[in-house]
């Protein structure tokens, strides 16, 4: 089995030493040297808490290399979730919880896009969802994937192979305002073409 590479920084040399040592000692991870980014698929940072210094850091980080990151600290609010959940970290350990066996697990999800969160934060962020639908996205026609109905139904039809003037007829729409639901979409979304934004519901679960 390919062994997963990650990087490993710490706030202090003494959490440096002790999660290095959990890491070395198992055999489904790579512990690499801080410059060889390239070849890694996690990055794990351990702190006391997120400050500015270390939201600047992980904020450089996701722009410079976009690796996923399992973050283990002593405590965590709710916004502050909020802001790492935005500089790419998919897992939080509890420092006082960190185990060798839970550390590597939370290492192997990352890199294979999951992701491990304490049951306490996952409800936060279920929370903060629901608020967003509810205060922003709602107001605005639009659902949790940036798409309103009209566009969901014209990308439904475009999967089907439906040309541009079949779908206006489908759906009782000029030819015009089935090529601006598109572009609009493709805009927005920064999808590259009709291919890409079909591909993008597709894999969103929305078609």
């Amino acid at each position: 089995m390919e062994r997963v590479g990650l990087i490993l920084q710490a706030s202090e040399p003494l959490s440096h030493a002790g999660l290095a040592s959990f890491l070395r000692s198992c055999p489904e991870v790579e512990l690499l040297p801080a410059d060889e980014r390239a070849g890694a698929k996690v990055l794990v940072f351990a702190c006391e808490q997120l400050t500015v210094d270390v939201v600047a850091m992980l904020r450089r980080s996701a722009a410079e290399t976009g690796l996923p990151v399992v973050l283990v600290l002593r405590e965590i609010t709710e916004s502050e979730l909020l802001t790492a959940v935005e500089c790419r970290v998919v897992a939080i350990l509890p420092r006082a919880a960190v185990t060798g066996e839970r550390l590597v697990h939370s290492v192997l999800a990352a890199a294979n896009g999951g992701g491990v969160m304490p049951p306490n934060l996952v409800g936060e962020l279920l929370k903060h969802i629901e608020r967003l639908q509810r205060e922003v996205l709602a107001p605005n026609g639009l659902n949790a994937s940036g798409l309103t109905p009209r566009e969901v139904d014209v990308l439904r039809l475009m999967a089907d192979g439906l040309d541009t003037n079949e779908i206006a007829g489908k759906l009782c729409y000029s030819e015009r305002t089935v090529k601006n639901v598109i572009y609009g979409v493709t805009h927005r979304l920064k999808l590259r073409n009709r291919s890409h934004a079909v591909a993008y519901a597709l894999r969103a679960g929305l078609i």
